[in-house]
């Protein structure tokens, strides 16, 4: 299975008001645990979704909006760190 599809099934599977696990996800995908957290991670760098310890769940359209202009934009005031925004230092 290409890297896309396995993404495109894991991010449907994960609910859109709550989180879920990456084992839960596993579970229900059929999938093994290191692709599915294979996925998890390339789903996270994509800005799609966030994971907080075990629990994984969608970025709304506005957090990951968000999360891309704090990361692509060099002049923006304050960075986003584990979902937590702060100004940025100096020297950052």
């Amino acid at each position: 299975m290409r890297e896309e599809d396995l993404d495109w099934t894991i991010y449907h599977r994960i609910p859109e008001t709550d989180g879920i696990t990456a084992g839960d996800l596993a579970a229900a995908t059929g999938f093994e645990h290191g692709a599915v957290m294979a996925s998890l991670e390339r789903l996270e760098r994509y800005l799609l979704i966030r994971r907080s310890g075990e629990t994984v769940r969608h970025l709304s359209i506005q957090e990951s909006l968000i999360e891309c202009q704090c990361r692509y934009t060099n002049d923006m005031p304050f960075v986003i760190e584990n979902g937590v925004i702060r100004a940025k230092r100096r020297e950052e």
